[in-house]
């Protein structure tokens, strides 16, 4: 089996301060390891905690939805009953499949390298990237909940969705 392993540093707002009150999207230096391949980047890191969770259960295929390491989120859709978010941002970013096999997820990498690591060290490494994330939100100011009606249901969608796939 391969290894996968994500982090991120630098921790901030898109003012570029540590605490926003009124941002709802956190953004840092991701620093990611699949096999032998290592990535870096300026991402918008909450959404790729959200992304990842969505990866423990769904497939995602490159280049066919939001990046893995987007570079920004602008919108925050959420569904009708609040419990799923999509975010839309712009086409930059990184991005790689994660497929599932069995006990094991397969990453494919734009360059068509493969690398297999099991369902289990996948999900550690992915709950220890969103706890490390969450623990970053509550460590700052509470959140300025907007008071437009779609910005807040987007937010509090983004926040069900995620609590419902990290507790599960």
């Amino acid at each position: 089996m391969g290894l996968f392993s994500i982090d991120a540093t630098d921790f901030e707002w898109i003012d570029g301060s540590k605490d926003n009150s009124e941002d709802l999207c956190l953004h840092g230096h991701a620093i990611v390891c699949i096999g032998k391949c290592k990535f870096e980047y300026d991402a918008t890191i909450s959404a790729t905690a959200l992304y990842l969770l969505k990866t423990l259960i769904e497939n995602h295929i490159i280049n066919t939805d939001n990046q893995m390491l987007p570079c920004c989120g602008h919108f925050m859709i959420p569904n009708e009953t609040l419990d799923n978010v999509t975010i839309l941002g712009c086409p930059n970013g990184i991005d790689w499949s994660v497929i599932h096999d069995g006990n094991s997820v397969i990453f494919e990498l734009e360059d068509g390298t493969r690398e297999y690591v099991s369902i289990a060290a996948y999900e550690r490494e992915v709950f220890r990237f969103a706890d490390k994330i969450e623990t970053f939100y509550k460590s700052c100011t509470p959140k300025k909940v907007p008071t437009d009606e779609f910005e807040r249901n987007g937010y509090i969608a983004f926040w069900n969705e995620w609590h419902k796939r990290r507790n599960k």
